[in-house]
């Protein structure tokens, strides 16, 4: 069983930067993608950024796009999310996912795609 958490999660003001962070222990056996989802209230779960750990290939959603980035230090199996010039629609409870599958495009951004889930960390953005 792959065991999932998320943490760096927090308040800051529109502009702010905060890095999020995700250990996931145990076997994907092969599902080598991993990904930041976010979710606010009354909205569906929404991929942020995806990572295919095997070769490092990454893609982002477009509101992410030159403001996030996700890396992942491989030598601690740790995934990372730096997300800088925060707005306030970036408020959500985000979540980090392990085990997808890739596509012929990159890893997997679909919520069906990953089999493994933390408990989500709360980003909240004020004006």
């Amino acid at each position: 069983q792959v065991q999932v958490v998320e943490s760096g999660g927090g308040s800051v003001q529109s502009g702010g930067s905060l890095r999020l962070a995700c250990t996931a222990s145990g076997q994907t056996y092969g599902r080598s993608s991993m990904a930041w989802f976010r979710q606010a209230p009354g909205n569906e779960r929404e991929a942020v950024a995806a990572i295919d750990t095997d070769d490092g290939s990454t893609t982002y959603a477009d509101a992410a796009k030159g403001r996030f980035t996700i890396t992942r230090d491989n030598a601690k199996n740790i995934l990372y999310l730096q997300m800088n010039s925060l707005k306030p629609e970036d408020t959500a409870m985000y979540y980090c996912a392990a085990g997808g599958g890739t596509t012929g495009w990159g890893p997997a951004t679909d919520v069906t795609e990953y089999y493994y889930w933390g408990q989500g960390t709360q980003v909240t953005v004020s004006v």
